[in-house]
């Protein structure tokens, strides 16, 4: 007959035996919690000057985080092996609100004061003989917890990090497509945007596969020379917003560095960051017309690009050309618009413009000094005499043909 099978229940090990010394250390420690909790709360209102300046919630949140590393610490004493519960047991809920009130040092500081009230009672509570080896549990719960208070901050840090970077992309979308509503203006306040005035884009060519280093390399760089930097990839185009720029000319040949291989080109600078639309949009238009241009100078202005940009369909070109070339030579008369038109025909010569004219070569120079100081651009110039023309063309060709003007004119009077 066989006999019955016995069966055998595993026992959980018994956790090891505790010595009456700390035995004693323990419960004194246990009945002493709310004694430590307060004498760390007069230190700390002592001993850190800045801990009274925060408000009383603030106060409250880092004062319930270090009752809670009292307590947690009488839980480690007893069972030192396992400190993986230190981050829940004594942040619980705060690391958002810690992050936000206090620094990483001042946690640290906070930390240190809660310790040495503990190893300043050290002789009240425990028994002779288990003071060493309080002391020593002090110090490497100390160490623990220090430990868990930078994991707070780094993952804070992190997902703020993350969270600024999809913020900042949001915005640089907003701002090339035009954008102008609340949401926007509550982005860039929550960004920190601090510049208010002077706004430009730059736009160019951006690395294959740019890295953070890379990243973080074109905000320091833009920071040395602006206020605030917006920074967007899409796709392979680089863009970079900036406000209250300082040095322009040095600030965009240093950034223009860091763009890859290609033409880098800046917008006209805009009033408010809300209209730095209109920059973005020149750039971009700039950058698909500056092949036209090979010599073209890197990085180049939008506006020094505005021929090839008319030449490409861009309509906003050529109304800049109009309003800011044409326009301002007829209303100036003296027979400006004649003058720079005989003399860009006649092969930028002055002597065959004064034949052509029947004045005299002198009177030409003056005349074309005089385009120079209404537009801006010297028709002297080979670069700028065909900025210069290109604005003669679109000009005639929006304005109406006398012919028509008159046979409109008549059919309004009927």
């Amino acid at each position: 007959m066989a006999e019955p099978t016995k069966t055998t229940t595993k026992r959980k090990a018994a956790p090891p035996a505790v010595s009456p010394e700390k035995a004693e250390t323990l419960r004194q420690l246990r009945a002493n919690v709310g004694q430590l909790s307060t004498s760390t709360m007069r230190q700390l209102e002592k001993s850190l000057p800045w801990y009274s300046r925060l408000s009383s919630d603030e106060r409250s949140a880092l004062g319930l985080v270090a009752q809670n590393g009292i307590a947690a610490f009488v839980t480690w004493y007893e069972r030192p092996s396992s400190p993986s519960w230190i981050l829940t047991d004594v942040f619980g809920n705060a690391p958002t609100e810690l992050t936000r009130s206090i620094s990483l040092q001042k946690a640290l500081q906070l930390i240190r004061i809660v310790v040495e009230v503990v190893e300043d009672q050290v002789p009240v509570i425990a028994p002779e003989s288990d003071q060493p080896s309080l002391r020593e549990a002090v110090l490497r719960y100390s160490r623990e917890v220090a430990f868990a208070a930078a994991d707070v901050y780094a993952r804070a840090a992190e997902s703020r990090g993350s969270w600024d970077t999809r913020l900042e992309a949001l915005i640089v979308d907003a701002i090339l497509r035009g954008e102008n509503t609340d949401a926007l203006r509550s982005r860039i306040a929550a960004l920190g945007w601090k510049a208010q005035e002077r706004f430009t884009v730059m736009v160019g060519n951006s690395p294959s596969e740019p890295s953070a280093s890379y990243v973080s390399e074109l905000r320091r760089t833009a920071g040395r020379f602006a206020e605030d930097a917006l920074v967007g990839i899409q796709g392979d185009r680089l863009i970079l917003i900036l406000g209250g720029v300082q040095d322009r000319d040095t600030a965009y040949v240093k950034l223009s560095e860091l763009f890859a291989p290609g033409a880098v080109v800046y917008g006209p600078e805009a009033s408010s960051l809300l209209e730095a639309s209109s920059s973005a949009q020149a750039a971009f238009a700039g950058l698909t017309a500056a092949r036209a241009w090979p010599s073209a100078p890197r990085p180049v202005a939008a506006d020094d690009l505005l021929p090839e940009r008319v030449v490409s369909g861009d309509d906003a070109a050529r109304r800049s050309l109009i309003k800011n070339i044409y326009r301002p030579l007829l209303a100036a008369s003296n027979g400006l618009v004649e003058t720079l038109g005989t003399y860009l025909e006649l092969g930028h010569s002055l002597e065959a413009t004064a034949r052509e004219l029947f004045v005299h070569a002198n009177t030409v120079r003056y005349r074309l000094k005089r385009v120079c100081d209404v537009t801006g651009w010297d028709p002297l110039l080979p670069r700028e005499a065909f900025v210069l023309q290109t604005a003669l063309v679109v000009g005639r060709l929006s304005a109406q043909p006398k012919a028509a003007a008159d046979r409109h004119a008549s059919r309004s009077q009927n």
